[in-house]
């Protein structure tokens, strides 16, 4: 046995090698570039030399909204957990206990209520990295839950949608959820109160087709990807080829399916914007005006 190579080497090499963190670099997923991760989260999490944005967490969503990046929880109902007993290759009720522990969330949706430029407004945000944000019968509730709270306070509900389409583990009960939450949404607009979407990269399939193009006014981030089908099953079902950029945000913005495309740097303003708009409310914030009491 060589003492040396077998022992003191490795000893040497270990006291020696430095941990690098797994997500020290971003990789552009339009150029390819290698970006630091600090430097993509300083920017909310925007590429800086080629503007594509990336995803953002439900967490950092609300925190880049609400003023002074404070907001109350607003508490989701509970829902039947795996009520079809659903198994493909692996057990739904595994698959909810991955995505729990990788997002910190209960399920899809996570709710924020607080103030907006001084103006109190509800805001929704579906976390794609929770089973690809999909519609189930909890982020339905969620939803709802969102909707009814904004009737309650009075006041607008934002929603920053991200899908990949209803959740199929739940088969029935999923796409239940559509209508649910468009009667929810006609609630609202009974009251009067601004609904405002934000579709963001990707917002897709049951979602798309409910609550999620049933706003005010939509706002979609550049470049996301916006539809119900994906482009290969149209181009598969007509059998023609797409126009180019067909489904990403500026080609819908052009033809009429969505009002406008906001750099996020500037979404904030925007909305903030627009809920004094369509409140008729004074323009500048209005810190004394109300109190804000945490949502029941």
């Amino acid at each position: 046995m060589n003492w040396i190579s077998n022992v003191v080497r490795p000893k040497i090499r270990g006291m020696l090698r430095r941990e690098v963190p797994e997500n020290l670099w971003i990789k552009c997923p339009e150029t390819g570039q290698l970006v630091f991760y600090k430097d993509v989260e300083a920017n909310q999490f925007v590429i800086p030399s080629s503007n594509y944005h990336m995803r953002m967490s439900a967490a950092v969503r609300l925190k880049s909204v609400f003023d002074n990046e404070t907001w109350f929880d607003v508490a989701l109902p509970e829902v039947p957990v795996d009520p079809l007993k659903f198994r493909d290759e692996r057990r739904y009720l595994d698959r909810l206990k991955d995505a729990r522990s990788k997002t910190g969330l209960n399920d899809a949706v996570k709710l924020g209520y607080g103030k907006l430029d001084g103006l109190a407004v509800v805001v929704g945000v579906q976390d794609f990295d929770f089973m690809g944000g999909s519609l189930g019968m909890a982020a339905g509730e969620a939803v709802i839950k969102g909707l009814d709270t904004a009737v309650e306070k009075g006041c607008p509900f934002i929603l920053f949608a991200a899908s990949g389409g209803a959740r199929m583990q739940e088969g029935i009960l999923s796409l239940m959820q559509m209508p649910r939450t468009t009667i929810a949404v006609q609630n609202l607009h009974e009251t009067r109160k601004p609904y405002i979407v934000v579709l963001t990269n990707p917002t897709t399939g049951g979602v798309t087709a409910s609550y999620a193009m049933l706003g005010d006014v939509h706002i979609a981030e550049p470049g996301a990807l916006i539809g119900f089908a994906g482009p290969r099953v149209i181009e598969q079902t007509i059998r023609e080829k797409l126009p180019e950029g067909f489904q990403r945000a500026e080609y819908l913005r052009d033809h009429g399916m969505v009002d406008m495309v906001v750099h996020r740097h500037d979404l904030r303003a925007t909305i903030a914007r627009l809920c004094r708009l369509l409140l008729k409310a004074p323009a500048g914030p209005a810190k004394a005006r109300f109190s804000l009491p945490a949502p029941a």
